[in-house]
């Protein structure tokens, strides 16, 4: 399989401040930790980044940079987006299929909007995805803590069947890359 990873929404606004996402300094840390060996392996390397209106994450605001402590580089390919599906009205999916990527490893913010929209509509369009456990994160909800939020998504998008692809649950210490043949 030829894949890409996906890192969704680690942004400033999401990750500093009252409405900052549970651990994201660790969060961030085990994103560098796969990016590092995806970049290593020869893997496309994709930040998405979500922009609003005036006020919230508003496109070119410290609010919308990729956050601090995240190591892109050059290399890697930016995405900008709308809403929480990081392939509605993007250029995500001809990204995708220009570089014949047939697997996904999602990792990012927020846990139940972004990554978990991304992720079912990864599945609906034939991608099977590696979530990557540890490696996503919310603000939590007067319903449930970030923790719980993170781990009911690891066990609910994992048992998701009807689309046919799977999701994969693996912590970023056990994520892996296949290194692409570079002839």
């Amino acid at each position: 399989m030829t894949t890409a990873l996906l890192i969704i929404d680690v942004q400033q606004g999401l990750c500093e401040g009252e409405q900052a996402a549970f651990e994201s300094p660790q969060v961030i840390a085990r994103i560098n930790e796969v990016t590092a060996k995806a970049r290593a392996a020869g893997t496309l390397v994709v930040f998405v980044q979500h922009e609003s209106g005036p006020g919230y994450l508003e496109f070119g605001t410290d609010a919308w940079k990729l956050a601090r402590g995240l190591h892109p580089e050059p290399s890697d390919v930016r995405v900008r987006k709308t809403t929480p599906d990081s392939f509605h009205r993007t250029v995500l999916g001809e990204l995708l299929t220009q570089h014949a990527i047939t697997e996904l490893v999602v990792c990012g913010m927020h846990t139940e909007f972004c990554v978990d929209t991304t992720t079912r509509r990864a599945l609906a369009l034939g991608y099977p995805v590696v979530l990557v456990a540890d490696g996503h994160t919310s603000a939590g909800n007067t319903v449930l803590s970030a923790p719980q939020v993170i781990a009911h998504h690891n066990a609910t998008l994992t048992n998701i069947s009807s689309f046919g692809p799977r999701v994969r649950a693996i912590a970023a210490k056990d994520v892996q890359f296949d290194p692409r043949f570079k002839g």
